[in-house]
């Protein structure tokens, strides 16, 4: 039986325009500057998130200056308004931010420093969308600095969205990798999730891997579950997509059938444990947290919740 999503994934939402040719127009952005909006990232990926991790916390971008920042990207415009963001250095060190959040943070009305892990899933639509392309564009920011041709330093144009090198004049955008996402079910009540090596005990998602050059998304599907547990698939079918800039891949999510009773061989090094669990457990482990033991699952920012929980859902 297929399925659709329920809803757009958590960090797919994005509300404004996102003014492409505005990022380079120095006038209409200095005449935009006055009612701007700023928000802040620190370097370990966080931003102020109030009223329950509802909301990003913006500012006036005067308090920034009086004409657009250097260091400022522009995130898009809304009836006039256009909204930037700025790097900032973490209050708490330069540490890192950890490679994965397992447990969700105790959301309070007070501003409180959070990443797209920890809030993607509670953001309104709009602050979800302005937070995941701010994270997107200093991630790359940050594995950008030197020209990928001649070695030369880079330097940031139109608004933080080109990178031109010093040296020989190469320019470079944003750059995306792709990466296929698949919820494997037996098309009945089953659905396949596995753990990777570094994971706790009793975490599982669904199956993902990179699509390699000269690829199709949907031979990457069939490849990546292969690889991973050893089983075919079929009836390999698009459900949605979602960025994920951790630090620059596009999720594509897909569907696809297998036969639970082909034996699972997970790889090592890669999958520490597969398995088959019923449709019955994975509504309770999304509804009740904690329910059934050995089951929990993917954070709610992730495709992979929105596809687990659109599976699980279905009638």
């Amino acid at each position: 039986m297929s399925f659709d999503l329920v809803g757009l994934p958590a960090l797919s939402r994005f509300t404004i325009d996102r003014s492409e040719p505005l990022r380079g127009d120095e006038e209409k952005l200095a005449a935009l500057w006055p009612k701007a909006r700023m928000i802040v990232v620190d370097s370990r990926g966080r931003t102020l998130v109030a009223e329950r991790g509802t909301r990003i916390v913006d500012r006036p971008a005067v308090e920034f200056g009086d004409q657009p920042q250097l260091n400022a990207v522009l995130l898009g415009e809304q009836d006039g308004v256009a909204y930037f963001a700025v790097p900032v250095p973490a209050e708490d060190g330069e540490q890192p931010p950890p490679t994965r959040a397992w447990s969700a943070p105790e959301l309070t009305d007070e501003p409180q420093w959070l990443d797209l892990r920890q809030s993607g899933a509670t953001l309104d639509d709009m602050s979800a969308g302005l937070f995941t392309t701010a994270a997107a564009l200093f991630q790359w920011h940050r594995l950008a600095r030197f020209c990928a041709k001649c070695g030369a330093p880079t330097v940031l144009q139109k608004s933080g969205w080109t990178s031109v090198c010093s040296g020989c004049g190469r320019e470079e955008y944003p750059r995306t990798d792709s990466a296929v996402i698949c919820l494997v079910h037996d098309g009945a009540d089953q659905v396949l999730v596995a753990r990777g090596p570094e994971w706790p005990e009793g975490r599982f998602s669904v199956l993902a891997g990179f699509v390699e050059a000269g690829e199709s998304l949907e031979a990457c599907v069939a490849r990546e579950i292969l690889e991973e547990v050893g089983v075919g698939v079929r009836d390999i079918r698009y459900l949605g997509s979602q960025p994920w800039p951790f630090p620059r891949s596009l999720m594509i999510g897909f569907e696809a059938v297998a036969d639970p009773s082909e034996p699972l061989r997970p790889a090592e090094g890669e999958i520490a444990e597969a398995k088959w669990v019923s449709r019955a457990d994975v509504r309770s482990a999304i509804t009740e947290p904690g329910s059934v033991p050995g089951l929990a699952l993917a954070g709610g920012a992730s495709i992979a919740f929105r596809m687990l929980q659109s599976w699980a859902m279905q009638d």
